[in-house]
């Protein structure tokens, strides 16, 4: 499986994944996903939303248990974030099926739409819309680079976006949704554990910093009579930075966009996007507010204009407790290896359903630490345990 899917929106340029929701790449995954159910004999179902589901058993007994993930990236992404999951989960019930392990609940394996939001700028989009956290007018004006809205993407690629909204009924038909995933951080090649288990993903979010200055010519214009956007951008991000070490978060401006984007031209307008993470509210309320207050001074001091839209938040997620120690429970009794339980700032779709469902996160060891990157990595050993984990776990939960 991790072979064939291997080079679905890989750019030769680059060596990363360009798996963008409803392009060509992310059809060539759908039909994948779709392939691999039906050999196994699986229900397969695309919901309201574009989400594909893999059912074993009716899901409308309800009580099911759910895993799996998602197989868009980010810009240049690396092979493990998000295909791990939805692998994993297929391997993990052939690994049953050979145990003869006997289901008492239904199974379901999900690719959820659009995780990253890297076409459209709001991560977990299918997640977010089946759980009603995103509305279906806030759907309906999400756009692309290009000026594409949501419902035209997906009308080209095949889909009814006159069917989108929340799906409060196949939620209701849940009972445990588990998600696997590589872990984005160190933490455990540092404690040297192959699997870990979610604790919390910390609050974070996406703030858009429109700097409006004015156009000129970069060869004849006095320095003293500019009032060019980029400066206080460029001091901006320096303030992101010293604004998180001191409260021990994390802060980013990874994505600008420039006009008139010329060489020889004094800039009309930087646009930037923070993306912040904390350890909880307090202390990413106070990165925001010091990086927006330090904004406004600097555009202030070169005469240039600041707007800034906050475009995406997720509060803090404390995964349910009583699933997640059942899941430290089953691996503690059926593995020899010790399952440590950590935090995580990375954003998941089992984090947007967390207030509609209980859920839950398994990790496998990251090596190196890098993510959203073409050298992300997870030795095959530890894939391999992640696999059994996820099947002790689904065992556990889905067969007594």
């Amino acid at each position: 499986m991790w072979a064939e899917l291997l080079p679905v929106g890989r750019s030769s340029a680059s060596g990363g994944y360009r798996r963008h929701a409803w392009t060509g790449a992310d059809a060539d995954c759908r039909t994948w996903f779709q392939e691999q159910a039906e050999a196994r004999g699986l229900t397969y179902e695309t919901d309201r939303n574009g989400n594909q589901w893999a059912w074993l058993g009716d899901p409308a007994a309800g009580n099911a248990v759910v895993t799996g993930s998602h197989l868009d990236s980010v810009p240049d992404g690396g092979a493990f974030d998000g295909p791990l999951g939805v692998v994993s989960a297929f391997a993990a019930l052939d690994e049953l099926r050979g145990r003869g392990a006997r289901f008492t609940k239904p199974l379901g394996i999900v690719n959820f739409g659009d995780e990253e939001g890297a076409r459209f700028g709001l991560a977990c989009v299918g997640s977010r819309l089946t759980s009603g956290a995103l509305t279906v007018e806030q759907a309906h004006r999400l756009t692309d680079g290009d000026g594409v809205t949501l419902p035209q993407a997906m009308e080209s690629a095949g889909y009814d976006p006159g069917t989108l909204g929340p799906d409060p009924e196949r939620l209701a038909r849940i009972g445990a949704f588990v998600e696997l995933h590589v872990e984005q951080g160190r933490a455990l090649d540092l404690s040297g554990d192959r699997i870990g288990i979610a604790s919390a993903i910390w609050p974070h979010g996406r703030w858009r910093f429109d700097f409006r200055g004015e156009a000129n010519h970069a060869g004849t214009t006095r320095l003293a009579d500019r009032h060019d956007p980029m400066l206080p951008y460029a001091e901006t991000v320096l303030a992101a930075r010293r604004e998180a070490e001191l409260a021990g978060a994390v802060a980013t401006f990874g994505k600008i966009g420039v006009e008139p984007n010329g060489v020889n031209a004094i800039p009309s307008l930087v646009r930037g996007w923070l993306d912040s993470r904390a350890a909880d509210q307090a202390s990413l309320d106070t990165v925001v507010t010091g990086v927006e207050k330090a904004a406004r001074e600097y555009a202030a001091a070169h005469g240039v204009d600041l707007d800034v839209v906050r475009e995406s938040f997720t509060p803090v997620v404390d995964f349910d407790h009583a699933l997640r120690d059942e899941l430290g429970r089953i691996l503690g009794k059926e593995t020899e290896l010790r399952v440590p339980v950590l935090g995580t700032g990375a954003g998941h779709d089992a984090g947007i359903l967390s207030d509609r469902i209980p859920t839950a996160m398994l990790f496998v060891r990251n090596p190196t630490g890098v993510s959203h990157s073409p050298a992300e990595y997870a030795a095959e050993d530890d894939c391999v345990a992640g696999v059994n984990a996820l099947a002790d776990v689904l065992e556990g939960l889905a067969c007594t």
